[in-house]
């Protein structure tokens, strides 16, 4: 009798699980699809509220940025506003303050000033007083991939959490990212 070597899937069991939806809107982001990919961040990021989980923010955040980048300015700037309240409601300052600068950077440089002028305000009616003067942690200069291994979410060094010197947290699915 002829038997098949049992064959483990390897990369399966490496992989957290990521949900499909959320490996799709980072298809669609890094294809360049920017209003399918708002409308894939957008779902997840309801979906996530509604269940409570701790990404909601960024995914809103993200899909700000998708609307952004696809033209849809008016429904870029409630998911931007959404994003950045949940990040004050959780009293997450540090995420709010570079998630907002990001924000205010990119509006400015599509010529949008009057929508960084209104994030701008925002931030500053949530911040608490005198948190601005506060210097930031240094966290640990070491290069990332540009993606999650994962998930394949764009991964930026500076608006990740650090587990320790060499390793990150992505910010979407929350999979471990190694510095290279």
């Amino acid at each position: 009798m002829f038997r098949r070597p049992f064959v483990r899937p390897l990369r399966r069991a490496l992989r957290p699980n990521i949900p499909p939806a959320l490996m799709r809107a980072n298809e669609l982001l890094a294809s360049g699809n920017y209003p399918a990919a708002a409308q894939a961040y957008e779902q997840l990021a309801r979906g996530a509220q509604t269940r409570g989980l701790p990404h909601d923010a960024q995914l809103f955040l993200q899909a700000g940025r998708c609307h952004i980048l696809a033209g849809q300015v008016p429904a870029g700037m409630t998911a931007l506003k959404q994003g950045l309240t949940i990040l004050a409601g959780r009293g997450n300052w540090m995420r709010l303050q570079k998630a907002g600068a990001r924000a205010v950077n990119e509006l400015r440089a599509r010529g949008l000033t009057s929508e960084a002028a209104e994030i701008e305000a925002l931030l500053k009616s949530l911040l608490p007083s005198g948190f601005e003067s506060q210097a930031p942690a240094a966290a640990p200069k070491r290069l990332l991939p540009t993606h999650c291994p994962s998930c394949g979410a764009p991964i930026l060094s500076d608006e990740v959490e650090w587990a320790d010197e060499a390793t990150a947290e992505c910010p979407y699915c929350g999979g471990a990212v190694r510095a290279e």
